[in-house]
């Protein structure tokens, strides 16, 4: 990569207190920007695009089938801020309409559904398949939260602010969470809008669906622009912010990105970190954009 570029890209995350790792990749052409693309990350929320490309792809198969419909009781939900996981009465869904809910606000619960009806094996499995050897799962979203109860003990959501109790996390280390890398989760994405993971009408659905996210102020706020496309899923963990989506323009490009960080505070609310992802994801594809000759 253009070291220029390298250094722009460094600058943004160093500027909002970060360190980070990234891949851009253009999707029709293949050429690539990268930031230490091949470290290992841990990938919290943003393995959940794993899990449904894996939905979509059994689907394809004919080995379930995504309309089935799942009755969610009141109780025994995974823990999460948003969607089921804070819902008080039971409720009636489908594979797919769960998998949208995992997407659109990072639905803990619904994954969770996902994870036990397919099976980490099977998620674990179509990745390698798919030549990701190094993007694997080793628990749910309630294993993942049950590990961070373990290691902080009983100090509740204030130990997760507190640096010797962050420094204790599990999940903070890739080689013993949830993890990929940056290259392998851009090589995803690449595989679902070229239509490799699975073909029509099953790979234009799990990208609509993978286009419902609600956030916007991770890789989005780099791309605004309403003829502008972003599809993405965060991932959050103390001290830790990733996107990982693709940007599509009008005039046909597209370009899959994956921005992985790490702040030096842990705090849970910093806008210029979340800010500084949109960032860094814009100046790589600029620099794309620059090579295939785009405006």
């Amino acid at each position: 990569m253009n070291s220029p570029v390298r250094s722009r890209i460094t600058a943004a995350f160093t500027d909002a207190g970060l360190s980070g790792a990234l891949c851009a990749t253009d999707i029709d052409h293949g050429t690539t920007v990268t930031l230490a693309a091949d470290t290992p990350v841990s990938t919290a929320s943003v393995h959940k695009l794993c899990l449904v490309a894996t939905l979509y792809r059994e689907a394809a198969a004919g080995r379930l089938d995504p309309t089935t419909p799942v009755d969610i009781p009141a109780a025994a939900r995974a823990p999460g801020p948003t969607g089921l996981a804070v819902m008080r009465d039971a409720a009636r869904l489908s594979l797919r309409d769960l998998a949208s809910l995992a997407i659109a606000v990072s639905d803990n619960a619904a994954a969770d559904i996902l994870w036990d009806h397919l099976g980490l094996d099977t998620v674990n499995a179509t990745m390698a398949a798919l030549g990701l050897p190094r993007t694997i799962a080793v628990h749910n979203q309630a294993g993942l939260y049950a590990t961070m109860v373990d290691d902080t003990g009983s100090g509740g959501p204030a130990a997760l602010v507190d640096p010797a109790a962050v420094a204790r996390l599990t999940v903070l280390d890739p080689h013993r969470t949830n993890r990929s890398t940056p290259r392998e989760i851009t090589a995803l994405l690449t595989a679902i809008w070229r239509d490799d993971l699975c073909p029509p009408p099953w790979a234009e659905e799990l990208r609509a669906v993978l286009g419902v996210q609600a956030w916007s102020h991770r890789l989005a706020s780099g791309f605004p622009f309403d003829d502008v496309r972003v599809s993405g899923k965060t991932g959050t963990l103390p001290t830790q912010r990733h996107e990982a989506g693709v940007v599509e323009y009008p005039d046909g490009g597209r370009y899959a990105v994956a921005v992985f960080t790490r702040a030096a505070s842990t705090a849970v609310t910093l806008p210029a970190a979340d800010a500084a992802i949109g960032r860094a994801a814009r100046i790589a594809v600029d620099a794309l954009r620059a090579r295939r000759g785009g405006p």
